[in-house]
């Protein structure tokens, strides 16, 4: 077998292609894993950009690289769960299991390509008028040289096993994500054409993941930064003393990371040990990607592609660097030498809140604060729980954890509450995909301080994020909560765009006593009057305020949706979004990532516009507006328009009900819109096109991930949507 497609092989998957394509082309609906990895070509888009500095370029290089591999780890991965067990799947394209995945492998194929060019042509000529160099053994000096040889031997050369593989040995148990050298071996003795073979042997040198993945030189004048493959692909023959090396390749695999937990109701221990046995069985999954550098031995492939059930199209060549996450460490290295990890300062929040407010608790009587991360400062949330930890009067702390930062100051403040007698519950979701060790670490950290810690929810992930303190005030308990959009960990409150509701209201946190309630043990409430979560009745409210703005516009009345998501994926919600479009509801959707939804579509679509924002920040937060008849139903919350969200999790959505802090959420809403920056305009054929520059168009740069550092007081009273007449081009000034 040849690993290299012959033109009648590359003839006949163009023909299965190009079928596809006429498939899809005629769906109502766009694929999720199309749509995936058009988002990853947004995301390349920012490291195309040439008014963007060096290392942010190579960030946004390094996060699609991080996005592939979570794409063939989560995605393949599932698709091979139907291929291999023969079980039959219909994609939202209209394409069963193996059209679709040869239609897939082309499209990442051409996304791979284009991100090495751009790493070779665009990025790495930029390297060295920025003071830095990737480079080849033969860019040292001598003494250079011997410092690097002196590594090596002390360093790298102790941790290098080699592992053969032939008639006498098993094939070894390679590592995901890891880069492993491929070395082919021939034995001593003669050879002839008929035992070439046989006198082969292949090992495997994995380079040890504790390494770093570039050796640093510092001259005067320019920093360089050598792959660590190079020194061992220099110093591999002293592993093989005595044998020939008939070639030597660097490759990588990536392996089906998507896995079904049988769970046990009665058993947490069988739960947790369940959990670990599959994050084992995860390291060891099928192989579903291999990148592997030119000229490696066709012998070695060939018996790689058999072993791992692959096919041709699922190597992806590289004649550069292999995983470009590799990246961050140069991007590190450059922010500690030039001591610009500049955080912009937070603004305060509308309202009476402070940066660190002296009393929270005080505060927060004053009414409800919607806190805008990073534009708004984490601090405020921290504080709750930090002097709810020390403060007498507080009687026990109730929190939904996700995923939490490494050093985590929620985590602490929880363990210190417990200490001082608080009664604190945690609901821990350690089934939180690729936190699932540190979870599980973590809960029983807590657990064992004293807190009583709920391990999620059998069947469901907990993925809605509820903050409650219950305090002690004298002639009353008082409730204070925090629901948000986003995670509980102040890491990432500085890098994704979330929002967070303080609230002492009465009614919302009674539906929060509830729902912890429910999700702790065996309630069943009879309704929420503020609250929507899923899998109860989220879908179902949803589709009901669709079918509300349908029924409105063709009753003649003012009617709107507009919807700030990460993914749009559910389709009986799709389905009601285009009747409602049918029906003259204007529809705006502000999706990030994937969108299955096809907008515009004559007869279909044609009053739905979608737009992604991808920038500096990870758009995270989540809006759901509906115009009603001029008396806006606004919902913020933790969750994403998929069946999994709908289905699979705990989810909640919380109503912004006061005037002020709805304001703000329309006013996030509308400035979203306004974005010429950041934005990307979906096509009726899924494809996206950014936003004319501006400077084209003669229009004032809009950049929201600038402009929401300087937001004032006015601009948010001040912000529309959906207004009777005028809709949304001429209320927002936006033309999409």
């Amino acid at each position: 077998m040849n690993t290299k497609q012959t033109p009648d092989e590359k003839r006949r998957l163009e023909k299965v292609i190009n079928k596809s394509y006429d498939v899809i082309e005629k769906s109502d609906y766009i694929s999720r894993d199309l749509s995936w990895l058009k988002f990853d070509e947004r995301v390349l888009d920012q490291a195309r950009d040439v008014r963007r500095n060096i290392f942010d370029r190579l960030k946004f290089l390094a996060i699609t690289a991080s996005n592939l591999d979570e794409f063939f780890t989560i995605r393949v991965g599932s698709l091979y769960n139907y291929i291999d067990y023969g079980k039959e799947r219909t994609d939202y394209s209209g394409l069963r299991e193996l059209p679709f995945k040869k239609t897939l492998m082309a499209a990442t194929q051409s996304f791979v390509t284009e991100t090495q060019r751009l790493y070779k042509e665009d990025l790495f000529p930029e390297f060295l008028g920025n003071g830095f160099r990737v480079i080849g053994l033969n860019d040292l000096n001598h003494e250079e040289m011997e410092q690097v040889l002196d590594y090596f031997n002390r360093t790298i050369y102790p941790m290098l096993t080699p592992m053969v593989f032939d008639h006498t040995h098993t094939f070894p148990s390679l590592l995901g994500k890891t880069l492993i050298f491929g070395v082919v071996t021939k034995s001593e003795g003669e050879r002839t054409e008929s035992n070439i073979n046989e006198s082969r042997k292949i090992s495997f040198v994995q380079i040890p993941q504790n390494l770093k993945r570039f050796y640093v030189v510092e001259r005067e004048d320019e920093i360089m930064f050598l792959p660590i493959e190079e020194i061992i692909r220099h110093e591999i023959w002293k592993l093989y003393k005595n044998v020939e090396i008939e070639s030597v390749a660097l490759f990588r695999i990536t392996r089906n990371g998507d896995f079904d937990l049988v769970e046990h109701e009665d058993s947490e221990t069988d739960f947790i040990d369940e959990i670990k046995k599959k994050i084992k069985d995860r390291r060891l999954g099928r192989v579903t990607r291999i990148e592997m550098e030119g000229g490696c031995s066709e012998w070695m492939l060939q018996m790689m592609l058999k072993r791992w059930k692959l096919e041709k199209n699922d190597i992806f060549f590289s004649d550069t660097l292999i995983d470009f996450t590799a990246f961050w460490q140069i991007i590190k290295h450059a922010e500690l030498k030039s001591k610009q990890v500049a955080q912009r300062a937070s603004v305060p929040a509308l309202g009476q809140l402070t940066q660190k407010p002296e009393n929270i608790f005080e505060t927060m009587k004053q009414g409800d604060i919607l806190l805008h991360h990073p534009y708004n400062n984490f601090e405020p949330v921290l504080q709750l729980l930090e002097q709810a930890a020390e403060d007498p009067q507080v009687l026990a702390i109730k929190i939904t954890l996700y995923r939490i930062s490494k050093h985590s100051r929620i985590a602490e403040a929880l363990l210190h509450a417990a200490e001082n007698g608080k009664h604190v519950s945690v609901l821990f979701e350690v089934k939180a995909r690729f936190d699932e060790e540190n979870n599980i670490r973590e809960a029983l950290r807590l657990q064992k301080a004293g807190c009583f810690v709920i391990y999620g929810i059998p069947g469901l992930k907990t993925h809605t994020k509820l903050l409650q303190v219950i305090r002690n005030e004298g002639d009353m308990v008082k409730s204070y909560a925090h629901l948000s959009s986003g995670n509980y960990n102040e890491d990432t409150a500085k890098l994704y765009t979330d929002i967070g509701l303080l609230t002492t209201d009465e009614v919302l946190t009674r539906d929060i006593s509830e729902f912890f309630n429910v999700i702790t043990g065996h309630s069943q409430p009879h309704s929420y009057q503020r609250l929507i979560t899923a899998p109860r009745d989220m879908r179902k409210s949803l589709v009901k305020m669709i079918q509300h703005e349908a029924d409105n516009a063709r009753a003649g009345l003012p009617s709107g949706i507009c919807f700030k998501i990460n993914s749009l994926q559910d389709k009986i919600t799709i389905d009601e979004l285009y009747k409602a479009s049918q029906a003259g509801v204007k529809i705006q959707l502000i999706v990030r990532g994937i969108c299955c939804l096809r907008p515009q579509r004559k007869g279909l679509s044609e009053n739905i516009t979608v737009r992604s924002i991808v920038g500096d920040f990870l758009e995270h937060t989540r809006i759901y507006y509906f115009h009603n008849n001029g008396d806006p139903k606004v919902y913020g919350g933790s969750a994403d328009v998929m069946v999994r969200s709908f289905d699979r999790r705990i989810e909640s959505l919380f109503e912004i009900y006061g005037t002020q802090v709805k304001q703000q959420a329309i006013h996030i809403l509308d400035w979203n819109l306004k974005d010429n920056v950041n934005a990307y305009t979906m096509q009726e054929d899924g494809s996206f096109i950014q936003c004319a520059s501006p400077a084209e168009c003669g229009d004032e740069t809009f950049n929201i991930h600038k402009k929401f550092f300087e937001v004032n007081a006015t601009e948010v009273m001040e912000a529309r949507l959906f207004q009777e007449e005028e809709m949304i081009e001429e209320a927002l000034g936006t033309e999409v």
